[in-house]
């Protein structure tokens, strides 16, 4: 039986309901959010003229689900416009809406009897080949499944996202015994390429893997830190960056969750586990427990573990508890030598800096030591209990809590032994499966070989070779098989197979500099002579931040003008050559493609984006203008497919070069790819990629696609409006400066921008080259260089990585 997914139900509209139902529309799936009627009618709702009958009433719960994720931060929609494709309702009316579902999601209530009740109605509508899961985080599948007829049994499983969908990447996908193999391989596949999706395969036990492992490595920490007698923000500067976490490190994530949350998960793991070797380190600390009896919770409600408030001066201070006197005092800062060695590492990775960590001599090092010890052991206990191979477990700490590696990597990344030899002197009890793994000579818990990656099995005893995604172009291993066509300091070009190539970025960042320009024009004289297309894009946490504002800077004080000229040249110069080559070529940005990062992106045949894309033309924050064919390209994009002849028929092109003028005045990033297309960094017509980690295997199908019928484009004319444009762009300004939205020397700039949008000194309805924009972006460009107030704001923003509005 094949299957298919174009309409999905979610049941259940509280906050992970929506958002669940929200991530779907981002990847183009229609949804209907159903969810509970109101118990009774309110005083305000008769007041409004509402009844027991009123839809509005009915479907409120639903509603107010909605309602609440177009509010949310981060934003669960790629953009407010996806909230059309959900259709809100009831259970009481509209659960017939479940015959058209192909699949349909259940995120109400963890209260097993409640339901069960749901599944008993929603079985009688759904189509026998419709799938079914349930969100749990922590009842039993067969529990919830246990009355289920025996069709919906073999198309129902555990689907369990982590919060907030759109940002998480880790799914839990959980079997019933009765599960067919092809619902779980087709809905593994799915999440993994329509939602982007990291699933890993998990028994039906308590947690599953990603809260079983990671509780217990909160727990740990939190122990330690009152076994040590540390203070919070200490605990925290230890298990932060340095480790591989996330900057919000425990108590900062803890805060983000909710206290309540984790209580509720820990209390529900201890009743749960009754034969964990570590069940005691899942009861509550008494101060946590002190905290949520004052409503402490975290950041919903301004307070938790940390909090804000402004000092007498009105400066916003960060203060932090001391759990031995439960009062808040303002947050110290840290040192600790072996976190100030592991910093200066951090450039060489995650496995660099625990290896620091892991073997410095004060006090940070002395519990990071115990920390991971008890995390090592703890995992390698768990192997097969709760997965059967390492692999999941990494990956479900990597996905589900932001860990660069996870806990058998780690171990691998400290040395194995090393980590046992500190085990025994801790007086900790190694697991019999590790001794055994060691006495026959295996001695990391990963292989790379070369034909991939193997891991160690603790069933076999002895290496298993990881089964590689096809859709995965990994440009290290390619590199690592000589793969490399051209490279220096700042880009390499591989060949990616099948006649494709991918320039690959690799400065600080990822920001443009000469090396990048240079190696950009090389590219594209190999790629025309040796290749079929090629893919501009990388594996970087973003694809480039923009031009490096420090050399641009050196060079205007030094007075190198004719340098910084030729420096820009060359940047339009290469985004030209890529845009003109005859061959295809496709940009894949992801993270961060701002100033001349999103100015490369446009300049391509294509583009394929993630999903998670922040797109803009930000130059006026730093005093300048988009000198790489941004302002020309924005001007191409917003007039592009305007019938021939329009122009000449007198038609007011103000509408489409007001939007052009206010993201890059304003310096507009959108915040994911949908919004990039609607601010028109993006066309439209653009595939999104949802999978980061297949994004560069969708790109290079667009080039494969494109090769076989691509031809060089014809170089535009761009209609332009002339003085009559910039007589509008004063009036903007002028209403933004009395309002006080612009500074001066925000005019200033804003009014060279308008300039160059308008076309220079020319009348409306004037059809303009390319270069001659161009040609106003550098003169802009270097005019504004050569201006103080330009080099303060440089100066401001390498200092502390913020505008200055001077």
């Amino acid at each position: 039986m094949s299957y298919e997914i174009k309409k999905a139900a979610v049941l259940g509209a509280g906050v992970m309901g929506a958002t669940i139902a929200a991530h779907l529309t981002n990847a183009g799936i229609e949804c209907v959010l159903l969810d509970i009627i109101p118990f009774e009618l309110t005083d305000a709702d008769k007041a409004q003229g509402l009844t027991e009958k009123s839809p509005a009433w009915r479907n409120r719960f639903a509603a107010n689900g909605l309602a609440g994720v177009l509010k949310s931060k981060p934003a669960g929609f790629f953009t407010k416009k996806n909230a059309s494709m959900i259709r809100t309702g009831n259970f009481e009316d509209n659960l017939g809406w479940l015959a058209d579902a192909d699949w349909v999601i259940e995120v109400v209530i963890e209260n097993l009897k409640i339901k069960q009740e749901l599944f008993t109605k929603v079985e009688k509508v759904v189509r026998p080949d419709c799938i079914v899961t349930t969100n749990t985080s922590g009842i039993p599948i067969r529990d919830i499944s246990a009355n289920f007829g025996a069709k919906l049994k073999e198309h129902f499983l555990g689907t369990h996202f982590f919060n907030p969908p759109r940002y998480m990447k880790l799914l839990e996908v959980i079997p019933g015994k009765e599960t067919r193999p092809e619902v779980v391989t087709f809905i593994t596949t799915f999440c993994e390429q329509v939602l982007g999706k990291g699933v890993v395969i998990c028994k039906d036990v308590p947690n599953f893997i990603g809260n079983r492992i990671g509780s217990f490595d909160i727990s740990n920490a939190i122990h330690l830190m009152l076994e040590k007698k540390l203070k919070i923000e200490e605990l925290d500067a230890i298990i932060g960056k340095a480790l591989g976490r996330p900057g919000s490190a425990i108590f900062g994530t803890l805060d983000l969750v909710g206290l309540d949350t984790g209580a509720h998960v820990t209390k529900n793991l201890y009743e749960a586990v009754p034969d964990d070797e570590m069940r005691e380190m899942f009861v509550q600390s008494e101060f946590m427990n002190r905290m949520i009896e004052r409503n402490w919770l975290g950041n919903k409600t301004k307070q938790g573990f940390y909090k804000k408030e402004k000092d007498a001066k009105g400066k916003t201070v960060k203060w932090v508890i001391d759990y031995s006197t439960m009062e808040y005092a303002p947050a110290g800062k840290p040192r600790f030598a072996s976190v100030s060695d592991a910093r200066k590492k951090a450039d060489d990775g995650a496995a660099a800096t625990l290896k620091i960590m892991f073997n410095g001599s004060d006090v940070a090092a002395e519990l990071t030591r115990e920390y991971l010890c008890n995390n090592f052991i703890y995992a390698a206990n768990r192997v097969p209990e709760i997965c059967d191979t390492i692999v999941g477990i990494d990956n479900a700490m990597k996905w589900g809590y932001n860990h660069q590696l996870g806990p058998f990597e780690t171990w691998d990344a400290v040395g194995v032994r090393d980590a046992v030899e500190v085990m025994k002197k801790l007086k900790k009890k190694l697991p019999k499966k590790i001794e055994e793994m060691l006495k026959k000579g295996c001695e990391s818990f990963y292989q790379k070989k070369e034909d991939g990656l193997y891991f160690y099995d603790f069933e076999k005893r002895d290496y298993l070779k990881l089964e590689a995604n096809p859709r995965i172009i990994l440009l290290p291993d390619l590199k690592a098989q000589k793969k490399v066509v051209r490279k220096n300091a700042s880009a390499t070009l591989v060949d990616i197979g099948d006649g494709v190539a991918c320039l690959e970025f690799h400065t600080k960042m990822n920001a443009v500099d000469d090396g990048m320009v240079e190696m950009l024009l090389e590219s594209c004289d190999i790629v025309e002579k040796d290749f079929v297309g090629m893919v501009v894009g990388n594996h970087g946490t973003n694809f480039s931040a923009g031009a490096n504002i420090f050399k641009v800077l050196l060079g205007v004080q030094k007075g190198d003008w004719d340098i910084l000229e030729k420096l820009i040249g060359a940047f339009q110069s290469a985004n030209m050559r890529m845009k003109y080559l005859s061959k295809p070529v496709v940009s894949a940005p992801a993270g961060m493609a701002l100033g001349g990062g999103c100015e490369m992106a446009m300049h391509t045949a294509k583009c394929q984006p993630c999903g998670e894309t922040y797109i803009g033309l930000v130059e006026v924050g730093v005093g300048v203008i988009p000198a790489g064919g941004g302002c020309k390209e924005l001007m191409v994009r917003m007039t592009e497919g305007l019938p021939e002849g329009v122009v000449d028929a007198g038609l007011n092109l103000q509408q489409l070069y007001a939007k052009a003028f206010e993201n890059i005045a304003t310096a507009k990033v959108a915040t994911s790819a949908v919004e990039g297309m609607e601010l028109g960094y993006i066309r439209k017509t653009e595939n999104i990629s949802l999978a980061r980690d297949q994004q560069l295997w969708d790109a290079k199908q667009v080039v494969l696609g494109l090769s076989k019928f691509y031809k060089k484009p014809r170089p535009v004319l761009i209609p332009v409006m002339g003085e009559n444009f910039r007589g509008m762009a004063e009036a903007i300004l002028y209403n933004m400066r009395q309002g006080n939205y612009a500074s001066d020397y925000d005019v200033h700039v804003a009014r060279k921008v308008a300039y160059i949008l308008s076309g220079g000194d020319c009348a409306e309805g004037t059809l303009v080259t390319e270069e001659e924009i161009l040609a106003l972006e550098r003169e802009a460009f270097l005019s504004l260089c050569g201006e103080k107030r330009t080099q303060d704001r440089i100066m401001f923003m390498l200092n502390t990585g913020k505008p200055l509005r001077n």
